[in-house]
């Protein structure tokens, strides 16, 4: 038999007189051999698996990714050529041992990240019939993770791991029973290449950021303990203005209402408090819809506590308050749409605590006069003058407090003070000190000894010497909220360990890995007394705490941090359609798209559906907004509610799985159109585990219309682009699958048409695989369960870890897949092979 790589090195690197040579009868043998499954090491069996191999890389890898081309010692030198890809990869097989998979493993692994979609070798080049592909990236896996097993390897995480903002936020409400608005106290935390704010690399500390977390902590617990302001503030609470406000727009406000909002704020202590309504207005700030009388009502907690009639011409009120004896022309006219809102306030007592105030319209039942108008867009909304026939709130204010009657019955002051001083000597001291062990031992995830505490005694002496008992609490929470021990989470080796030795983490450590990654919180009290005693290193406990956590209400974390991250629907908030292309987008819309996902997966958790029903589920959950954008009949008001389809209808199939919610379709589509590219790259990365390599520099921009001035379909455009070898290959894998997603618009419209012309949704994927539409993209992820779930299984991972995964984690993500296997890849099944992996219950020291 001729050597392939010496043909190669020799100057021929053409795969066609390769093919010619190696024969084609050793290669069909792999076939026979490829499910064979890993045999015992040295046996006849492996040794022809290893040969057979062998001649298949000749045949199909060496001839491009050898010593030679990637050196730079042979091929053209033409900047968009393959070769100059292939040096950039720096990947040679020609001197590599695939009977020793355990020499380079990083290697290996990396080869079968490539086999996983067909992407090695590259069109037009030959390849290995189906069967004979698969067992080989089979044989390398299973070579792999026997390797694995002899050699555990549960990487390293940082030692300092910051919480992030979400974090520290519900930390705060686990800790202290108060919910704070994070987003005005720290800074976001930017997301890492796999799109998670949670990798302990990438969350960098700075003296700004510190200074961020102290002022924080003074914030905090000056409003869970009750102090007073030193003067009153002003919080305002804004509707954006694209937000229809003609139904009923939160739970919480009274059935049979439109419009407003509902807002849940925190009153720091007894005392009064001004609420006042802002009307929205146009451009010269006329306020909107007053052409007819109005009501509108101010709620605290479902109480009415404030009622306006406005607007028309409302008998016996004088202007600005109503249009009776005005004219258009007068200058108290021109003051009454300047000022018709001015009253629309109330001031009350109010006690501290968290509150819902709520302001919203009485439902009013018209129909607009005349010919239907299209909806206004961009600038003419703005600066329309015409009364509208319904108004909508802009803003409301909480100003306060005035007129202090004390800190209050809060939930925060009952957490906090569990006990009071009861007159007798150094009862202020044991008092403190009973409750900062108590707060210390949750906000430090760990049994606390005197040497926590003391400090914080310090602190309390300062606060209690300058003004008093609950001042001495104050003062030490705020040093207790900025110790590294709450911000950061700390990894502790044991003492004289071999550097890159791996251990098992301690029982605390493990409590609040689990607590982080279900509850995106601190442990609660039952986790850290499991963890204290030791129960919790025993499998069956351990399982149960997590049975237990998944049931909690605090696992939402999971949909809010883990799914909004991973399927990118946190970029929702940022997504502004164009729109004069897309009209009819607006606030609720918005809304109702990320709501769909979010109650979509979180009835799967809490059902503990198979992952695979996140593709095939013939369900999904709408309102009234959102079952309009689909087409969907008979479903009417803002409550969202489970529909079921019928898959064997065209409309049916178009919904159901995550490849037909629109939120995925918008967080992967530019402003003003669609884009196969990204879709493509979203499916590659996040669905299938495979993500493409970086584009190449200087990338030409697409171009959207013809030479003549035509509008190009997408497939005519993406055509054109690929024209450029640089930009061939990365596009044969990603275009197809974005193709088959066409027929969703840019918002996640369905479309049979574009420029004119019926959508073409046919792909076919570098190995073959043929498909069409996004009903055939679904069944194609379907067959490739395995790598579907395994991704699944890779980003939950990286989420749980707080670090990247690399090549000795594979491993470990087949190990879960197989598993999960057994009980139909369920939710639960996933979580527990994470939970009980090696790189969750060990670590490698430094």
């Amino acid at each position: 038999m001729v050597d392939a790589r010496r043909l190669v090195t020799r100057g021929y690197p053409a795969p066609s007189l390769v093919c010619r040579v190696v024969g084609f009868a050793l290669v069909s043998s792999v076939a026979a051999l490829s499910n064979a499954g890993p045999p015992p090491e040295n046996s006849v069996q492996h040794s022809e698996l290893v040969a057979a191999y062998t001649t298949l890389l000749d045949q199909y890898c060496v001839t491009c990714h050898n010593e030679a081309l990637v050196n730079g010692t042979g091929g053209a030198d033409d900047p968009s050529s393959m070769v100059s890809q292939l040096r950039t990869l720096g990947l040679t097989l020609d001197t590599v041992d695939i009977g020793d998979v355990a020499a380079d493993p990083e290697l290996w692994e990396n080869v079968v990240r490539k086999l996983r979609v067909g992407a090695m070798p590259p069109p037009p080049r030959p390849r290995p019939d189906l069967a004979t592909y698969n067992g080989f990236r089979r044989w390398l896996e299973n070579e792999l993770d026997a390797h694995s097993v002899q050699n555990p390897n549960p990487g390293r995480t940082q030692a300092f791991h910051r919480v992030t903002r979400t974090e520290y936020g519900n930390a705060i409400r686990d800790l202290l029973d108060l919910e704070v608005d994070v987003a005005a106290l720290l800074p976001a935390d930017a997301p890492d290449k796999n799109g998670f704010d949670n990798n302990a690399g990438a969350l960098s500390v700075s003296p700004t950021l510190l200074e961020r977390y102290i002022s924080a902590a003074r914030k905090v617990s000056r409003l869970a303990i009750g102090e007073s302001p030193a003067t009153p503030v002003i919080e305002s609470f804004d509707v954006p203005l694209r937000l229809e406000q003609d139904d009923l727009q939160s739970e919480e406000l009274p059935f049979g209402s439109r419009g407003g909002l509902a807002v849940r704020h925190t009153f720091p202590v007894d005392g009064e408090y001004l609420i006042k309504v802002r009307l929205q207005t146009n451009y010269v700030n006329y306020v909107r819809g007053l052409d007819i009388e109005h009501e509108m009502e101010i709620r605290l907690d479902g109480a009415r506590i404030g009622h306006f009639t406005f607007g028309g011409d409302a008998p016996g009120i004088p202007a600005p308050s109503s249009f009776a004896g005005n004219v258009r022309g007068d200058t108290e006219w021109e003051a009454y749409m300047l000022h018709a809102d001015d009253g629309l306030e109330v001031r009350l007592a109010v006690d501290a605590g968290p509150h819902v105030i709520g302001v919203t319209f009485p439902r009013e039942l018209w129909e607009p006069d005349g010919i239907l108008q299209p909806r206004q867009v961009g600038f003419a909304l703005a600066v329309n003058e015409m009364p509208d026939t319904n108004p909508a709130v802009g803003t409301v204010e909480i100003a306060g407090p005035y007129d202090i009657t004390g800190p209050g019955d809060t939930p925060s002051r009952r957490r906090i003070f569990s006990c009071r001083p009861d007159g007798e000597a150094d009862a202020d001291t044991t008092c403190a000190r009973e409750i900062l062990a108590r707060l210390a031992r949750t906000a430090y995830r760990r049994p606390v000894t005197e040497n926590d505490i003391d400090p914080l005694m310090e602190f309390f002496d300062l606060g209690r010497n300058d003004a008093g008992f609950e001042s001495g609490i104050q003062f030490a929470l705020e040093r207790l909220l900025s110790d590294p021990d709450f911000v950061f989470r700390v990894s502790r080796e044991p003492v004289d360990i071999p550097s890159g030795t791996p251990y098992p983490v301690d029982a605390v450590e493990l409590a609040s890995r689990l607590s982080f990654f279900l509850w995106s919180s601190v442990p609660d009290d039952e986790l850290i007394t499991l963890a204290d005693s030791g129960e919790l290193g025993d499998p069956a406990v351990l399982r149960g705490q997590v049975h237990r956590m998944l049931g909690d209400p605090k696992a939402s974390a999971l949909v809010e941090n883990f799914v909004g991250q991973w399927l990118f629907l946190r970029n929702m908030r940022g997504v502004y359609p164009d729109p004069f292309a897309f009209p009819d987008f607006d606030e609720n819309l918005r809304e109702a798209l990320q709501r769909e996902t979010e109650l979509f997966i979180e009835y799967q958790l809490t059902q503990d559906k198979s992952i695979l029903e996140l593709l095939d589920a013939d369900y999904s959950f709408v309102n009234e907004r959102l079952a309009r954008h689909y087409d969907i009949p008979n479903i009417y008001g803002s409550r969202f509610r489970k529909v079921t389809f019928d898959q064997n209808s065209a409309g049916g199939s178009r919904r159901g799985g995550l490849l037909g919610h629109g939120s995925l379709m918008t967080v992967t589509s530019y402003p003003n159109r669609t884009s196969p590219v990204l879709r493509g790259k979203f499916v590659l990365e996040n669905l299938l585990g495979a993500p493409p390599p970086e584009p190449p520099p200087n990338v030409p921009t697409l171009e959207e219309e013809s030479e003549d001035g035509r509008t190009l379909t997408m497939r005519e455009a993406m055509v054109q682009h690929r024209e450029n070898p640089a930009c061939r290959v990365c596009h044969a894998a990603m275009d197809p699958i974005g193709f088959s997603l066409e027929n969703y618009d840019a918002v996640g419209e369905w479309r049979p048409t574009f420029a004119g012309k019926p959508i073409d949704a046919s792909g076919v994927l570098p190995d073959g695989s043929s498909f069409e539409g996004p009903t055939g993209l679904r069944d194609l992820l379907l067959e490739r369960s395995d790598d579907f779930v395994g991704t699944v299984t890779e980003k939950m991972l990286i989420y749980a870890l707080g670090r990247d995964l690399e090549y000795y984690d594979a491993p470990t993500v087949r190990n879960i897949v197989r598993q999960a296997a057994t009980d139909d890849y369920r939710w639960s099944a996933i979580i527990l092979g994470i939970v009980e992996s090696t790189p969750f219950q060990m670590r490698r020291s430094d």
